[in-house]
């Protein structure tokens, strides 16, 4: 994988990134540790340029542009990587550069792509969500593409994606539960494994430090199982659950207690996307009255 990444990275198209905050900074850093681009293809902007440079000074070859219009021009994939509500404004200024040989690829959810796709000219607009576990070059991401995107752009980007996640197209009506489990799992399962240690030390004798080595090194244990497909989550499950055993009395109780723990999970984070396209489209609005 890694080398035909490097390979494949030789050929790609210049690449640029409008915002280098925490998700685009581990974005770029899993692009370039994964060989799929080299340093010297990309170009990135931030609004607090320091931190652009901070990227730069550690990844050697890449550019720094404190100008968006040189940006656009020079890059051929965009990745914009702003705050929900700073998306409008920066397509708004900038569209007229945003011409259909460009691929504008958003990595915010709120934004639909038929809004996209009535705010630029581009002939390729993405919407692309990664992971943190993209950082250690797995893991899921997931792309959908606009009505008008070419068959070979889709091609070319998936094989770009695939070096360093495991893209999986999806319509953009899950979009949000999609993300839940994608972008915001990880956090979730650390929630659980911390509240897991913490009951641990509270229960009995084990110190944090010990508690907190068995937990991680059982995940990353875990997630080799899954990875090598030797269980599936029910096999894995049914394997560990001895009849009448330790196993089945603590599932007995996380079954109990979880209750509809997730279903409002979901409904919440639902709410708050919900929430996020209605300033959106308000944003919309206003900007195309003062148009």
């Amino acid at each position: 994988m890694e080398n035909t990444c490097e390979k494949e990275g030789l050929r790609l198209r210049k690449i640029g990134f409008i915002g280098t905050g925490s998700m685009g900074r581990i974005l770029i850093e899993a692009i370039l540790e994964s060989k799929a681009a080299l340093p010297t293809q990309l170009t990135i902007h931030n609004r607090t340029i320091e931190k652009a440079c901070a990227i730069a000074e550690q990844y050697k070859g890449i550019s720094v542009s404190a100008s968006l219009p040189l940006l656009i021009k020079k890059c051929d994939w965009i990745f914009l990587c702003v705050k929900p509500l700073q998306m409008i404004p920066i397509l708004n200024e900038y569209k007229e550069y945003l011409t259909p040989e460009k691929t504008l690829i958003s990595i915010t959810s709120p934004l639909s792509l038929d809004q996209l796709e009535g705010i630029v000219n581009c002939r390729t607009v993405v919407r692309f969500i990664p992971s943190i576990v993209n950082r250690a070059g797995c893991g899921p991401s997931l792309i959908t593409y606009g009505t008008s995107s070419q068959e070979d752009q889709k091609k070319s980007l998936r094989e770009f994606l695939s070096c360093f996640s495991s893209p999986l197209e999806i319509d953009e009506s899950i979009t949000r539960v999609s993300s839940d489990i994608a972008s915001c799992g990880p956090a979730f399962i650390s929630f659980l494994v911390e509240k897991l240690i913490e009951a641990a030390v509270a229960e009995t004798n084990i110190t944090k430090e010990e508690a907190t080595y068995i937990a991680e090194n059982m995940l990353i244990g875990y997630g080799a199982l899954l990875q090598e497909k030797l269980f599936t989550l029910s096999t894995l499950q049914k394997r560990v659950t001895v009849p009448g055993g330790v196993t089945g009395e603590g599932l007995k109780v996380l079954n109990e207690e979880t209750g509809d723990m997730f279903h409002k999970l979901f409904v919440k984070t639902h709410e708050k996307f919900d929430e996020d396209k209605y300033f959106i489209q308000k944003q919309l609005e206003k900007e195309q009255k003062g148009s």
